[in-house]
C-alpha cells in the first residue's frame, strides 16, 4: 500500500460525503460530461434504442399478485415511464390482450403533484381491500411518502393517513387503525437510519399522540410490525432486527408481547395454524439436532406451549439447499437448489410428504411469482440464460399449464451454456456458468459477474439487455457463484462473513483464472461487474486483483470501509463486514478495502464507476471518493452519476437504458477495442 489513504486517517475527499452539496454535484456534473461524451456515439445510441425497445416492449410479461377476485400488476412502458398500478381478473388475464383497469397512474399524479415520483408499492387491507397505503418515493431512494387511498373512488383520501418521506414501516391493523415506525422526531431511529419504534396510529389522531407499542435499541437495524387478518388466525407480530442476521420476533396479544423463542439468526414465518423456521445455523435441543439449512415445522399454539414436536420439511446434503418458499391456503410450495439448478415440489402440511411439481420446462429457473394464501393457485416463471420467461399456472397439488410466455430479445441459436468449477485457493470447488456461442473458435472478450454476500443466491436467468448489448455482438458472459451467497445454503455465506471476508475475492479470482485457462478468454478481453457489494468485489478486484483483467464496471458499490457504518444503512451491515472501530474488526477490513489500497505503483485496469445521487442505501460518496483517489493516483477510471435512481442507479426504463448502454459501450471498447 503506497497511497497516503492507507497510511493515515486522513480523507481529503471528505466532503464529496455531502450528498447534494453545491461542491460535489459540481464535481459529479464535471465527471459525468466527459464520460458521456467520450462513450457517446453511434454505436452507443443505437445500444440504448436496443435496451429501451427490451424495457418497453408490450410483449413482456405482467407479472401479478391476487387481491381478492383481481390481479394486480405495476407496469412501465415507454408511453407510461413512472408506471401504471393496474388490475384484471383471472379471465381477462388468460387472454392475449388483458383488459387492464387503471388503479394508479404514477405519470398523471407526478405531473399534478410537479413530483419525480416512484412506485414504492401499496399495502393493501384484507379481505375487503376497500383501502391501501400507497408509497411513493421521490427520485427512486428507499424514503418515501406514504398516502392513504380509497380503492373505490382511486382518490388518495382527506385527512386520511399520511406519512412524509422516510424509511416507515406500516400495516393495517384495521380499517380506522395503522401500525407505523417512522421518523417520530429524535432518538426514533436506529443508527442504521430505520425506524426504532412501533406506535398505534387511529383515524383523526395526530401522529404525536399515537400509542408507543415496542421500541427497540438505537444500535437495532429496524423495528417493525406485521398483521395477519386471515380469518381465524388473525395476529399481530413485532420483529427486532438486533443486526442484519438476528432478529427477535413477538406476538402481540393485548397489551402482553410473547416471545417466539426461536433462534435469533433463523427466519420464521406463520400461516394459519403452522410456525415455520429456516435455520441459518446448526440447532441442538432436546427433540434432535437440526443442521443448517434446514427447514423445520410445528405446530404454532403448541409451539408456544412448548409441547410442540418439529418436522422436517426440507433436509440440506452438499450439494442441495433450500432457495424459497411460499404457501396457498393448504399446500406449501418450495423450490430447492442443486448445483445451482432449481427443483419445485408441493408439500402437504401435518404430514410433510412432498412431491414435485408437473408440468415445469426442463434446464430452466424456476421461481415462485405468486401464491394465493387463501386459495390454491401459483404462479411460477421459468427462465434460462437463452431461454425467456414463461409464466406457469396452476394449483398446488395440480399439473401446471404455460399461461404467458416472453418474447425472444436476441438470437439464442448458437447460444451454449455449460457450468464448470473452478478451485478456490483453499481448495472450495467454485460452480460458474458461462453463457458462450457455440461456433466460435478461442477466447474471445468476457464479461463475469457476481455478487458474494447476505446469502444471496445468483442464479441463471434471461436477460434481455444484455443479450442484445453484450451476448449479440460476440460476447460471453459468466456467472460466478462463489461464496458469500447462498447457493448452497447459509453455510456458503457465513464463512465468508466478517474475517472470513478474503474467500469472496478469492472464489471470484478463481474463476477469472479458470476463464483464461480453459482459453474461454484472456485477461485482456477478461471484464467483470457488480453492483452494491458486488460493487465492492469490483472495487477488491482492481487494487488486490488488477492483473487478472481488462476492465471492470463498479455500481452503487461500497468502497470506503472504514467508514461505510457512519453511511446512510451502512450501519446495518457491521454483521456482515465488522465494525471498522472494533480495532480486531479494522485489522481484517483494512486488508481488502478499496479506498485504503489504492497503489501508486501497481498497473489498473480501466474501471467504471457509477452510482446515483438518490441511492440512500449505498451513499454515493463511496463512488465519488474512489474516483478521486484513482484519478490522484493516475489510474484510468471514468464515473457517472445518475441524479434520480435510488439503489438500483434509475428512476425508469429510459434511465436504465441509458445506463446499459453506457456500460455495454465501456466494455465493448475496453475488452474489444472496438
Amino acid at each position: 500500500m503506497t497511497d497516503a489513504l492507507a497510511q493515515t486517517d486522513t480523507d481529503p475527499y471528505l466532503w464529496l460525503e455531502e450528498v447534494s452539496g453545491d461542491d460535489a454535484l459540481t464535481w459529479v456534473r464535471e465527471h459525468n460530461e466527459p464520460t458521456v461524451t467520450e462513450l457517446g456515439g453511434e454505436r452507443f445510441e443505437q445500444m440504448r434504442a436496443e435496451a429501451l425497445e427490451v424495457l418497453d416492449t408490450d410483449a413482456r410479461i405482467p407479472y401479478v399478485r391476487r387481491r381478492g377476485e383481481y390481479l394486480y400488476n405495476f407496469w412501465r412502458d415507454a408511453d407510461n415511464p413512472r408506471g401504471l398500478w393496474r388490475r384484471t381478473t383471472l379471465t381477462s388475464y388468460r387472454s392475449e390482450k388483458p383488459d387492464w383497469d387503471v388503479v394508479v397512474d404514477v405519470d398523471r399524479l407526478a405531473a399534478e403533484d410537479d413530483a419525480k415520483w416512484v412506485w414504492a408499492g401499496a399495502d393493501v387491507i384484507e379481505p375487503d381491500h376497500a383501502r391501501a397505503l400507497i408509497s411513493l418515493s421521490p427520485g427512486g431512494s428507499d424514503a418515501a411518502v406514504v398516502r392513504e387511498f380509497d380503492m373505490a373512488t382511486r382518490e388518495f383520501v382527506d385527512g386520511g393517513f399520511q406519512l412524509p418521506e422516510a424509511k416507515s414501516q406500516v400495516s393495517w391493523e384495521d380499517e380506522d387503525t395503522v401500525l407505523v415506525g417512522t421518523d417520530f422526531g429524535e432518538g426514533s431511529l436506529t443508527d442504521s437510519g430505520y425506524p426504532r419504534v412501533v406506535k398505534r396510529w387511529r383515524r383523526g389522531q395526530p401522529l404525536a399522540d399515537a400509542e408507543t407499542v415496542f421500541s427497540g435499541a438505537s444500535t437495532d437495524v429496524v423495528v417493525a410490525a406485521s398483521v395477519d387478518r386471515t380469518a381465524g388466525f388473525e395476529r399481530t407480530l413485532v420483529s427486532r432486527a438486533l443486526d442484519f442476521f438476528n432478529e427477535e420476533v413477538y406476538e402481540l396479544r393485548g397489551s402482553e408481547m410473547i416471545r417466539i423463542d426461536t433462534p435469533t439468526d433463523s427466519s420464521i414465518s406463520l400461516h394459519r395454524d403452522w410456525l415455520l423456521i429456516e435455520l441459518r445455523t446448526d440447532w441442538y435441543r432436546g427433540d434432535g439436532n437440526y443442521p443448517a439449512g434446514s427447514l423445520l415445522a410445528a405446530d404454532y399454539d403448541e409451539f408456544l406451549a412448548g409441547t410442540a414436536e418439529l418436522r422436517v420439511v426440507f433436509a440440506p446434503d452438499e450439494h442441495t439447499c433450500l432457495h424459497h418458499y411460499a404457501w396457498t391456503r393448504d399446500r406449501l410450495v418450495v423450490v430447492t437448489l442443486a448445483d445451482v439448478a432449481s427443483h419445485v415440489a408441493v408439500v402437504t402440511p401435518g404430514a410433510w410428504t412432498s412431491e414435485p411439481v408437473a408440468g415445469l420446462p426442463q434446464n430452466t429457473n424456476a421461481t415462485i411469482v405468486a401464491a394465493d394464501s387463501l386459495g390454491d393457485e401459483i404462479f411460477i416463471d421459468a427462465a434460462g440464460f437463452d431461454t425467456p420467461s414463461r409464466l406457469l399456472y396452476g394449483t398446488a397439488g395440480g399439473e401446471l399449464s404455460e399461461i404467458k410466455r416472453a418474447p425472444s430479445f436476441f438470437d439464442a441459436a448458437d447460444i451454449e451454456v455449460t457450468q464448470h468449477f473452478a478451485t478456490s485457493d483453499d481448495g472450495t470447488a467454485i460452480p460458474y456458468f458461462v453463457v458462450g456461442h457455440r461456433h466460435t473458435r478461442g477466447p474471445g472478450p468476457t464479461l463475469l459477474g457476481g455478487y458474494g454476500g447476505f446469502e444471496v443466491a445468483r442464479t441463471p436467468g434471461y436477460d434481455g439487455v444484455l443479450g442484445r448489448l453484450w451476448l449479440s455482438r460476440g460476447g460471453t458472459y459468466v456467472l460466478a457463484n462463489i461464496r458469500g451467497g447462498g447457493e448452497y445454503g447459509p453455510t456458503w455465506h457465513t464463512q465468508a462473513m466478517r474475517e472470513g471476508r478474503h474467500l469472496v475475492a478469492e472464489d471470484f479470482a478463481a474463476v477469472a483464472r479458470d476463464l483464461v485457462a480453459r482459453g474461454i478468454t484472456t485477461v485482456e478481453q477478461l471484464g467483470a461487474q457488480g453492483g452494491s457489494n458486488g460493487g465492492l468485489l469490483m472495487g477488491i478486484m482492481l487494487t488486490q486483483y488488477p492483473e487478472l483483467f481488462g476492465g471492470l464496471v463498479c455500481s452503487v458499490p461500497l468502497l470506503d470501509m472504514r467508514r461505510f457504518h457512519l453511511l446512510l444503512a451502512g450501519a446495518s451491515w457491521v454483521a456482515e463486514y465488522g465494525d471498522p472501530d472494533v480495532p480486531g474488526d479494522w485489522e481484517f477490513i483494512s486488508k481488502y478495502s478499496p479506498y485504503q489500497n489504492i497503489s501508486t505503483e501497481r498497473s489498473y485496469p480501466p474501471v467504471l464507476i457509477t452510482t446515483s445521487t438518490r441511492d440512500d442505501r449505498v451513499h454515493p460518496g463511496h463512488a465519488r471518493k474512489m474516483t478521486a483517489a484513482l484519478e490522484a493516483a493516475g489510474k484510468p477510471v471514468r464515473y457517472y452519476e445518475n441524479i434520480e435512481g435510488g439503489h438500483a442507479g434509475a428512476a425508469d426504463n429510459a434511465q436504465t437504458a441509458f445506463r446499459a448502454a453506457l456500460v455495454y459501450e465501456f466494455l465493448l471498447r475496453t475488452l474489444q477495442g472496438a
